[in-house]
């Protein structure tokens, strides 16, 4: 699968409310179009993304052909310690893309 921009803090406060956002680069074709020559273009889709801090899920989103090519997501997740955020992209057929990124909290 394609790569990702992940937009994070590397540092917050304990407490603190922070704004996350990911755009992930993939075409998301439906599976309904067709191609110049007028074959069906295959179905190719991301099923699933979900961000998980320290190992526990913060949001969670499921995907179906109706979303737009390059899926952005943006929310928000309060930082109560320092930790590993993981961004965890599932496709239709199982192939997953993870990135990570570090959040260091003050107290």
């Amino acid at each position: 699968m394609a790569g990702a921009r992940i937009s994070v803090p590397s540092r917050a406060r304990s407490g603190e409310v922070i704004s996350i956002k990911t755009l992930f680069s993939h075409p998301m074709e439906t599976g309904y179009r067709r191609d110049a020559l007028g074959l069906a273009i295959p179905r190719d889709i991301v099923s699933e993304f979900v961000c998980s801090y320290d190992g526990r899920a913060v949001f969670r989103a499921e995907l179906n052909p109706g979303i737009a090519a390059n899926p952005y997501f943006a929310f928000s997740v309060r930082a109560d310690r320092s930790g590993t955020l993981e961004f965890r992209w599932t496709d239709q057929d199982g192939n997953v893309t993870v990135e990570t990124r570090e959040l260091a909290v003050e107290p």
